[in-house]
């Protein structure tokens, strides 16, 4: 009965159910005849702002989930419910997102602008990426096009004045010359350098000649603690390069970039001419009572040495690249050609590099996804020396202008009066040198998404250099008593030497060869997972493993009496030394490794309170059982307080303040330096016998540990009014027990023949400062746009710690074997000048009886030095009367960048300046018939004619002590590049298959405002640390002109 009953029950509700339903179906049906007349096919495509199609493009009708991308072409097709009423909403990362109404049309075609705000720009870190919006650390990204513009040789070179607290001096203007680069000032005694990644690949500084500025689509400076990820490798700060990839779904584009331009020296010393020089040293030495060496002063300009030296030089390049893509692949191939003569001796200064590049990725299904990295780069450059006391400029500036280049009989000129200065032209003449690169460097990298949440990710990488050096060094004869004299005499004839008892043996011209091998190994397999949760917890990791080997080996040797003299058979196999017996070879190898985990931690809330947290584990082979692992972690956190409900401004379109702290280590010193070497020089007696031997060289220190440094960065993101772009940081970078290798006898006392001191740690190092960096850039849819950046940094460096028992650290020399210069001091920045004040010029003799300081030997017209001990002596034998006399860190810098487009037409100028620094003037030879600058001709010659330069002369005097005489302000600004460009994208481009043409011409250091009497007062430390500021005649920076091309198909 119960049965019967719901059966019942069941039907009725079933018949019910059926009428609601036909009757909502019919509802429905009837609805739906309007909206099916009304549905509408839609086609259009989709441009950037320069007129190319933007493939993978969304379409979407507003208010609906209807969308679509565009295709490989930038064209889309969909339908819309309303023709009339619908609206399209168009986006792309990096550009505007627009929204369009159909209003009736049945093709919609729009033009991109590029986006205002930087917010969405994906930021390279450590194994992952980022939006600028979302970073917690202090970054700063450089796009390869600002780099591209600036046609500078080197990528360093080109970023200087880009980024705030990144400061890039040059080491040597010389074609293929390197840089110093400083993140955040000098925080270690040795290694400056940040950590580069190339692709993911590491290089090092010196290495970057390698690549080509062309090829690169984007730069990444990790500068505060979050680049703790990379451990070990990170206290410097860490440069991130991405070289140009391909786009999926993208046509196949060519682009063609060349240009070719003239070069010539920016700069000129103002010397004495040859009558200005016969008149001054005569004076020189008649205040000695000496003979004067000219009997008549008329001798007009007489040689212009710097005319002779510098020339005019060429300078081109030729770059193709080509990108695209497929459903599932994209690549990116490139060559290029570059070639730069040096205005000082031309081809014999001489810098070539080929490059070839690819990129290559590929999905190779839902799952995996396969990228592949290959550059390939041969150089070869030919050097001259430069940079130093004998090199090319040094004898150039201290060169007699009443000397030819070459006598009547055609040969070359002797300079006799100083004996280390020799004739710059015979120089150049008979200096071969040239090293042959071929470097290898790729990564094969396979990345598994295993679910929507977790990718795993493992790379292999290698950097593989070939380097071949020759350097040939004929038999020369450059004056009497010349060091540099490689002949017995004028007639070029072998000197000969005694190998044994009466027995000579000739030496002739001698050839050195060399030939090493570097390799860098690593392999990375590192899990990366992303998760949002509730739409407003997401949760970011990444943990990891990596190792890393460094290898190295050279085998060299020196072979003598080469044929003929002549470079033709510069070869060791030619060599015809007698036995073989001056012949010698060398060798070395080494192999260092690291090994490492590490692990990131990122939370946000809302998009709005960020956390991250990272850890790092490294282990040696540079320490010894000790201290071989060091632990690196770090923190930081960002609050976007412009997306709070509370704020509600026109102005800060966009807040964020950042702040990190941790901690990084550097172990960039020699390989096994905890271990004592067995290379000192040992006697023994055995059996009564003096027997020679080996000793210890280097003392070990087992106990040798990291070089760590703490940063502490607090900063803010600013957007103003949608058009203004605002960073700035606070940081304090305190690097704590700095390694290096003391020569001091407080460490371990007094050595043996060929004993060393250990490395230790020792000293600490305080760098603090403010970085801002302004951006702004006008509505890109008007005709004319103009837009800047602009970023500055102020920088106070000091030594706060020295090793104990010690209180200072010695330099680089003034002069030829003069005074310790530099230092390292607590107290003082790194590398600072110490020496004699100055306080004027003894005008009489009267002075001098009078003066409450007794200044030993003065007599009138000497420096007046100031007694800083309050003794009432001057002490010359002792350092109580010296003091700080400058830095050579600027304690300000600023670069402005400045762009403006005018429908077709485009110009940019590039600003760069330092300010505080002080530079030694150390290329002048300070004897009596050296040359000098014209600043002499104002010297004191009787009472009141001089209070700044003290009189001439060649008797003894301390004039020539190292003091603020001769530290100059190495102050100034310089217009580092100024282009004007037009391009052509006419309907006759198009029609001949072109995207567009682009002309431009450009100048490189085109100005220098300074009051440095010297070549270029900007220039690095190739020396190491306690060797910058000190200008031995700096092969200066070349003035470019130049005219280019860019072709797009």
């Amino acid at each position: 009965m119960v049965q019967i009953t719901i059966t019942m029950s069941l039907t009725k509700s079933l018949k019910k159910a059926f009428k609601s339903y036909a009757l909502i179906c019919l509802s429905v049906a009837l609805m739906s005849i309007p909206a099916l007349a009304q549905n509408t096919k839609i086609k259009g495509k989709v441009k950037d702002d320069t007129g190319e199609t933007v493939p993978g493009a969304t379409v979407i009708e507003k208010g609906t989930s209807n969308g679509v991308t565009t295709d490989i072409d930038g064209n889309f097709q969909m339908s819309v419910s309303d023709a009339n009423t619908a609206v399209l909403v168009f986006s792309f990362l990096g550009f505007e997102t627009q929204e369009v109404p159909v209003a009736g049309r049945l093709e919609v075609n729009i033009d991109f602008a590029a986006s205002a705000s930087v917010l969405e720009e994906v930021v390279v870190v450590g194994y992952g990426t980022t939006t600028k919006k979302e970073v917690t650390g202090a970054t700063a990204k450089v796009e390869g096009a600002a780099l591209e513009k600036l046609n500078i040789p080197r990528m360093d070179q080109a970023l200087q004045g880009q980024v705030s607290g990144v400061n890039i001096n040059t080491n040597s203007g010389s074609p293929g010359g390197s840089s110093s680069i400083r993140i955040r000032g000098l925080s270690t005694f040795g290694d400056n350098d940040p950590l580069i990644l190339v692709d993911g690949i590491v290089y090092d500084s010196e290495g970057l000649n390698s690549l080509n500025p062309a090829d690169i689509e984007s730069i990444n400076i990790l500068k505060d603690a979050t680049a703790s990820i990379y451990g070990v490798r990170a206290a410097n700060g860490v440069i991130i390069i991405e070289t140009k990839k391909g786009t999926i779904n993208s046509p196949t584009k060519i682009e063609i970039n060349s240009y070719a331009g003239i070069q010539q020296t920016a700069r000129k010393l103002n010397l004495l001419n040859a009558e200005e020089y016969a008149v001054i040293k005569n004076e020189i030495f008649g205040s000695a009572g000496e003979d004067l060496p000219f009997n008549n002063t008329a001798l007009g300009g007489g040689t212009n040495w710097q005319d002779e030296v510098f020339q005019t030089a060429m300078m081109h390049s030729h770059n193709i690249s080509i990108t695209g893509g497929s459903k599932k692949n994209s690549f990116s191939v490139g060559g290029s050609y570059f070639n730069q003569d040096g205005i000082i001796g031309g081809k014999k200064s001489n810098f070539e590099r080929y490059n070839a590049r690819l990129n290559f990725v590929t999905q190779l299904n839902d799952k995996f996804k396969l990228t592949s990295i290959f550059l390939y780069t041969q150089e070869k450059r030919k050097t001259l020396p430069e940079n130093g006391i004998g090199s090319v400029l040094y004898n150039t500036i201290n060169a007699s202008p009443t000397k030819p280049v070459q006598t009547p009989n055609g040969n070359y000129s002797y300079l006799e009066e100083v004996s280390d200065v020799i004739n710059p032209i015979a120089q150049m003449e008979n200096t071969y040198n040239q090293a042959v690169v071929n470097k290898f460097v790729g990564k094969e990298e396979i990345a598994f998404k295993i679910n929507k949440h977790f990718t795993f990710t493992n790379r292999f990488n290698y950097n593989f250099a070939l380097v071949d050096a020759k350097s040939f060094s004929p038999l020369t004869w450059y004056g009497p008593g010349k060091a540099q004299n490689t002949a017995l005499n004028a007639n070029l004839d072998p000197t000969m030497v005694e190998i044994g008892d009466s027995t000579f043996i000739e030496r002739g011209a001698s050839v050195y060869e060399a030939k090493t091998t570097y390799v860098d190994l690593s392999g990375e397999s590192f899990l990366n997972y992303d998760r949002t949760f509730k739409k407003k917890h997401q949760i970011k990791g990444t943990a990891g493993a990596s190792i890393f080997k460094r290898t190295g080996d050279q085998l060299s040797g020196s072979a003598f009496n080469i044929p003929g003299n002549s470079l033709d058979f510069a070869d060791i196999s030619a060599n015809q030394a007698d036995g073989g017996l001056l012949n010698n070879t060398g060798s070395f190898q080494y192999e260092e490794r690291l090994l490492s985990t590490f692990l990131r931690l990122e939370y946000g809330y809302d998009h709005r309170y960020l956390v991250s947290v990272i850890v790092r584990r490294d282990g040696s082979t540079k320490f010894g059982p000790n201290n071989k692992y060091g632990t690196f972690p770090a923190v930081s956190g960002a609050w976007i307080f412009s997306d709070e409900s509370f704020f509600g401004s026109n102005i800060i379109t966009f807040g964020k303040m950042r702040t990190s702290f941790g901690i990084a280590g550097n172990d960039q010193i020699q390989n096994f330096a905890y271990r004592a070497d067995l290379n000192g020089e040992g006697v023994y007696v055995f059996d009564d016998i003096i027997t020679q031997g080996v000793a210890i060289g280097r003392a070990g220190n087992p106990d040798l540990r990291w070089e760590t440094t703490r940063q502490l960065n607090i900063g803010f993101d600013l957007e103003l009014w949608e058009k203004w772009d605002v960073t700035t940081n606070f940081f304090m970078k305190n690097t704590q027990d700095l390694l290096f290798q003391p020569d001091v006898s407080a460490v371990l006392g007094s050595y043996g023949p060929g004993g060393q001191p250990p490395f230790i740690n020792a000293g600490d190092v305080s760098n603090r400062g403010i970085e801002l960096e302004i951006g702004y850039t006008t509505d890109r849819m008007n005709d004319f746009i103009i837009g800047g950046q602009f970023n500055t940094t102020l920088l106070s460096n000091k030594v706060t710690k020295v090793p104990d028992g010690v209180e200072f650290i010695p330099g680089a020399e003034f002069g030829v074997g003069g005074n310790v210069a530099t230092r390292f001091q607590e107290g003082f920045a790194i590398g600072y000048f110490h020496g004699l004040e100055t306080d004027g010029i003894f005008q009489n003799q009267a002075q001098i009886d009078n003066a409450a300081v007794v200044q030993p030997d003065a007599k009138p017209g000497d420096l007046i030095y100031v007694d800083q001990n309050g003794d009432g002596v001057i002490n010359f034998n002792d350092d109580t009367d010296k003091k700080e006399l400058g830095s050579p860190i600027p304690d300000f810098t600023f670069g402005l960048s400045l762009n403006a487009t005018y429908k077709n037409f485009d110009a940019s100028a590039n600003i760069y300046s330092a300010i505080g620094q002080q530079i030694i003037r150390n290329y002048e030879r300070l004897q009596p018939y050296a040359n000098q600058q014209a600043y002499v001709i104002d010297r004191w010659v009787g009472d009141g004619t001089s209070d700044e330069v003290p009189r001439v002369t060649s008797e003894a005097n301390r004039n020539s002590e190292f003091s603020d005489y001769y530290v100059e302000s190495g102050n100034f600004v310089r217009l580092r590049n100024i282009q004007v460009g037009y391009t052509f994208n006419s309907k006759f481009v198009k029609k001949i298959k072109m995207r567009s043409i682009r002309v431009y011409g450009s100048v490189n250091n085109v100005f220098t405002i300074t009051g440095y009497r010297g070549f270029d007062p900007e220039f690095g430390s190739a020396g190491g640390a306690l060797s910058a500021g000190v200008d031995y005649g700096f092969y200066p920076q070349a003035r470019t002109f130049m005219l280019g091309t860019n072709f797009k198909f």
